[in-house]
């Protein structure tokens, strides 16, 4: 493929706290914190990108990609998932199939050791693949029904992979649980069901520290939060930020967390920068619907942005959480 350069402009939002009404009840079960004491964050769109950094299209003509992910021997992976083919991209060259086959695969990242794991659509399963390339079978039941359609996932600093199952890639007939839920696959293989009452859970992420754990609930506009328990499961699950914008395309998709707290997540228009307690600092606008990102390059400054047919990038100030840190 052909490398496109486009230099797209940024459109930088900055929004007030509120003050008033210490909380709000919001679809029952979530109440949304609104800041009562100054803000302890100081970090501001200007001391994430520079006013001359541009968005830079690096590849396009894909069907629609998804899952990037850095890995440290120099390269980019990335889903096509219905080409049904996991991208390999290194810096400046031609992007080349990593795998066909994939699985439908849609999102990717790196455990502890490197091996890529994988949330397949079409065989409906969390995979990893060990380092002769053979792809093994994580977790593809749970009380031996069939996950719907694994979706995204984040790997703990203890070695455990939390995942999100909605059901994107399977029909209603096919499934079986008859709910979507977040799940965390212990070392041992122990799989646990966190969470099975957000509308259709996606993005992933964990906070810096690991004592908050954020996940996108797509077709509701919002990023819900949780705190981590010591051992592993979710207390005190809150509305932590609304992604909602008539106007442009998208809905909370992917989502990252940078070394400062910042959380990254796409959403209508491109990609919403929120710091840690929820204030939205801007956006990166993406001139088609953003699906996901990563941080990439050896220092983790460079954000990697999936749009729906194209793949993006921008330099940043900030770098990236590394995964399976």
């Amino acid at each position: 493929m052909t490398f496109k350069i486009a230099t797209i402009s940024l459109l930088l939002i900055v929004l007030s706290l509120a003050v008033s009404n210490p909380s709000k009840k919001l679809r029952g079960n979530l109440t949304k914190l609104t800041a009562q004491t100054e803000n302890r964050y100081k970090n501001t769109m200007q001391s994430i990108l520079d006013d001359s950094a541009k968005l830079e299209k690096v590849a396009g003509d894909f069907q629609f990609i998804e899952g990037p992910i850095w890995h440290p021997d120099g390269f980019l992976l990335f889903s096509d998932i219905p080409a049904n083919i996991i991208y390999k991209f290194a810096s400046n060259q031609q992007v080349k199939v990593f795998r066909r086959p994939s699985g439908k695969a849609n999102g990717n990242t790196l455990d502890k050791e490197n091996r890529l794991l994988t949330a397949e659509h079409e065989n409906r399963r969390v995979s990893r693949t060990e380092k002769d390339g053979k792809v093994i079978t994580l977790a593809d039941r749970y009380e031996g029904k069939r996950l719907n359609s694994p979706n995204d996932l984040v790997v703990k600093s203890d070695g455990s992979i939390y995942f999100t199952d909605p059901s994107y890639g399977v029909s209603k007939e096919q499934e079986e649980l008859g709910f979507y839920g977040v799940y965390r696959l212990a070392p041992d293989g122990k799989l646990t069901l966190l969470v099975k009452d957000l509308v259709l859970p996606n993005g992933i992420a964990f906070s810096p520290d690991e004592q908050k754990l954020y996940v996108n609930n797509s077709e509701a506009g919002y990023i819900a939060v949780f705190d981590v328990k010591p051992d592993g499961t979710f207390t005190n699950q809150r509305l932590f930020a609304e992604l909602k914008d008539a106007s442009q395309s998208g809905v909370p998709d992917g989502l990252k967390v940078d070394v400062e707290g910042n959380v990254y997540s796409t959403g209508p228009g491109g990609v919403w920068i929120f710091s840690p307690d929820g204030k939205l600092l801007g956006k990166i606008s993406v001139p088609e619907t953003a699906t996901n990102l990563a941080w990439g390059e050896s220092d983790r400054k460079t954000l990697y942005i999936t749009g729906s047919t194209s793949l993006y990038r921008i330099r940043l100030k900030i770098a990236g959480v590394r995964p399976g840190k």
